[in-house]
């Protein structure tokens, strides 16, 4: 034998080829071998070479390209996990191709958790060991006999969850183990949410809200695929009613999947959770730390983990029998990814239900055009809930025109909201002061030559914050101390701040009213899911009297005490042209009203506007939503915009600005024009520079019978693109920032 011999590899014999798609930007599966003795199918989690490394997949339903054996490489390894569901594999070839994304990023966002692919490490559980009669059961302390009933279901726990749920010291559990009444087993991170309780009772259900609950508990029954708008007023307990839908699907032992648009308004919905199934959900978000994540995408992926609370990423976890699929304030711009692959989780979400034939419902109290008019074609059905629950009235809805009762010099907050905030003072209810605006100003400009402080990254303004002396920017993290000096003309002390952050109206209000107790509510004041949470709390409590917040304030919040809501600056959504602006401010705004007077506390709501005639001011003053909607979709159909025709935006970005002007023009130059479609641009993006790259965009409007991805494929496969520039693709675009 020559000594060569001795150090080659011994040939690993394949049984067949398959196709693996990893979670990289790649197109399509690559081929690989199945060892002999290999038990492969299309849906199981693999290791394979990849380059000089081994990476994760997915064995996958495309056929291999038959690669000669030589040159073939192998599956190294097969994870023990049942297998991805042929559902969730058809969901992301879809997603791909509808949102032009390449297959293996979609991948990415189902199997974002590589650490969750390996068996966890164990810990020390406890189960109960021995069978007590009734006697001895009668002789324990309460706190024992309250672990035994919360172990009696037969599932074994961790030490700090039994003490959590049964509300005693870990201590007693080791206690009750010493006494062999408990005994000590091995847990693997225990999924989270395994046992809701379905049958636990919910609150009492109104009338409207027990027939609405009956008809999506019947959709839910008869597992097949329906859409479902519940239209409730704010404070009409939507979210008891598609409970008894959650329910329902857990009755059938199927899993759930609520989607909310922002984190904070997991915190109170967590609770109203547990108090109605037991048990606590599993969250899906990126606040989670990464052991979070890796029980809750392995709890999903064996099927253990039944209902999952998260925003739009949940979507693509790759749950083995979902049954329902909730998206709370179905409307929020939130449900919009913008970066790395792009896509609409309200829309994914339809197709995701279409294709795993259970029902999806829309919850909103101000739906979205798109979702309106399914309604009105009636390709979605609706539920109805008029009235807000236990007999509260809507508040009153009050226009201050801001050119008749102008605020003070310097100031921002007119007299007759600074009156009514005074009475409500008086009757020790509480006021909530909305702008949606972070920091103390806007802009900082200095008052000798008129330089303005601009983001050297971005094409922003720098927002003052002066709790930290600091200017920053909000759309890439930059930030620099307020300069003593202007860096254009030298003058020194020569800034002015110029409009209103709600750290200038906290410093007004506080001018204003010293005794009040008044607390900002910001996305930057409060930094932490914890500190929300006790904020919150504090404001549900009546630890303050005015809150002055942001949109993180404006939706899913029930605070008893609140009365007063005065929205400063109401026409700040309007500015900038966006096709949704309208409609957007209507939704927000109606939204923050729905915070004054939930309970049987009357409310007041003031809108300090310039605008008194615009329609959305109109609407939101006589509760009209329905007459603003079609109002709006007549506009949008007169100037053929969305739902009637389909847009897709395109975005040329680089660092070098010569070269993303000569890509663009390329583009524009072959950009498709004809019947049905129609290219505009290229021109600068409204943030033209943003985190260092120069942008322009071109946006193709097409008739909704036509091809559009199709067309704009074809079209940007003409133009060699340079390395250093990179095009995203954004179909139905919902901000043009």
């Amino acid at each position: 034998m020559e000594q060569s011999a001795l150090f080659e590899e011994p040939e690993i014999k394949t049984a067949a080829q398959m196709a693996v798609l990893v979670p990289y930007p790649v197109d399509k599966a690559y081929s690989y071998g199945i060892p002999e003795g290999m038990n492969v199918q299309p849906g199981n989690y693999v290791s394979v070479p990849l380059g000089s490394r081994e990476v994760p997949g997915v064995v996958w339903d495309d056929a291999p390209d038959n690669v000669p054996a030589k040159k073939l490489k192998t599956v190294v390894a097969k994870y023990d996990l049942p297998p991805m569901p042929a559902v969730q594999r058809k969901f992301i070839d879809w997603a791909a191709h509808y949102n032009m994304a390449a297959k293996g990023a979609v991948l990415k966002m189902s199997l974002s958790v590589p650490g969750a692919l390996e068996p966890p490490k164990p810990v020390t559980g406890y189960r109960i060991g021995v069978e007590l009669d009734e006697k001895t059961q009668q002789g324990l302390s309460p706190q024992q006999q309250r672990i035994l009933a919360l172990l009696s279901d037969g599932l074994p726990r961790r030490a700090a969850e039994i003490a959590d749920q049964a509300a005693c010291s870990a201590s007693v559990v080791k206690t009750m183990t010493k006494k062999n009444i408990l005994e000590i087993v091995q847990l693997y991170s225990s999924a989270p949410c395994r046992k809701p309780d379905s049958y636990k009772s919910g609150v009492s259900l109104s009338e409207d809200q027990q027939s609405a609950a009956d008809e999506l508990t019947h959709y839910v029954e008869q597992d097949s695929f329906q859409t479902v708008l519940l239209d409730g007023v704010t404070g009409s307990g939507k979210t008891e009613v598609y409970f008894e839908g959650v329910a329902q699907a857990l009755k059938q032992n199927k899993q759930v999947l609520i989607l909310l648009p922002e984190i904070s308004l997991s915190n109170a919905f967590i609770d109203r959770f547990k108090s109605r199934f037991g048990c606590a959900p599993a969250l899906w978000h990126s606040a989670l730390s990464a052991g979070q994540r890796k029980r809750t995408w392995r709890g999903v992926a064996e099927g253990q983990t039944k209902v999952v609370i998260g925003a739009r990423s949940a979507l693509f976890l790759p749950y083995q029998d979902l049954g329902l699929i909730v998206l709370d304030e179905e409307h929020d711009p939130a449900y919009k990814q913008e970066d790395g692959v792009i896509y609409n989780a309200r829309d994914m979400a339809v197709v995701r239900a279409h294709m795993g034939k259970i029902p999806v419902v829309m919850v909103s109290a101000t739906p979205s055009l798109e979702t309106m008019m399914n309604v009105w074609q009636d390709k979605y059905k609706v539920l109805h809930l008029p009235d807000r629950h236990g007999g509260a009235q809507l508040p009153d809805m009050h226009i201050i025109d801001m050119k008749a009762d102008k605020p003070g010099r310097q100031e921002f907050i007119s007299p007759p909201l600074k009156e009514k905030l005074e009475q409500n003072l008086e009757i020790h209810e509480q006021s909530l002061l909305f702008l949606n605006r972070r920091g103390y100003a806007p802009l900082t400009l200095c008052r000798t030559c008129g330089h303005r402080m601009n983001c050297p990254r971005c094409t922003s303004w720098l927002v003052e914050h002066k709790k930290n002396n600091r200017l920053s920017c909000h759309h890439c993290g930059y930030f620099m101390p307020v300069p003593k000096n202007c860096p254009e003309c030298d003058d020194k002390g020569s800034f002015a701040a110029c409009g209103p952050g709600v750290e200038r109206i906290h410093e007004e209000i506080s001018e204003a009213f010293p005794e009040a107790r008044i607390i900002v509510l910001a996305s930057d004041t409060a930094e932490d899911h914890e500190k929300l949470r006790q904020i919150l709390n504090d404001i549900r409590d009546h630890k303050y009297d005015i809150i002055i917040g942001t949109q993180i304030i404006a939706k899913g919040h029930h605070f008893p005490k609140l009365t007063l809501v005065g929205v400063v600056d109401a026409d700040l959504g309007l500015a900038g042209g966006d096709l949704r602006a309208s409609e957007r401010t209507y939704q927000l705004l109606h939204q923050v009203a729905g915070r004054a007077g939930r309970e049987e506390l009357p409310g007041n709501v003031y809108l300090q506007t310039f605008l008194p005639q615009n329609k959305v001011m109109q609407a939101l003053s006589k509760h009209d939503r329905d007459v603003f909607l079609e109002v709006e979709a007549t506009e949008r159909e007169a100037a053929n915009m969305p739902p009637y025709t389909r847009l897709a935006g395109i975005i040329v970005s680089g660092k070098d600005e010569q070269l993303v002007m000569d890509t663009a023009k390329a583009l524009g130059k072959i950009a498709p024009q004809g019947k049905g479609i129609q290219t505009l641009g290229p021109a600068e993006a409204p943030f033209y520079r943003l985190r260092g790259n120069y942008r322009r965009r071109l946006l193709v409007r097409a008739d909704k019978t036509l091809d559009i991805q199709k067309a704009i494929a074809g079209w940007l496969g003409q133009v060699k693109v340079p390395s250093k520039i990179r095009i995203y693709t954004d179909i139905d675009p919902q901000s043009f920032l």
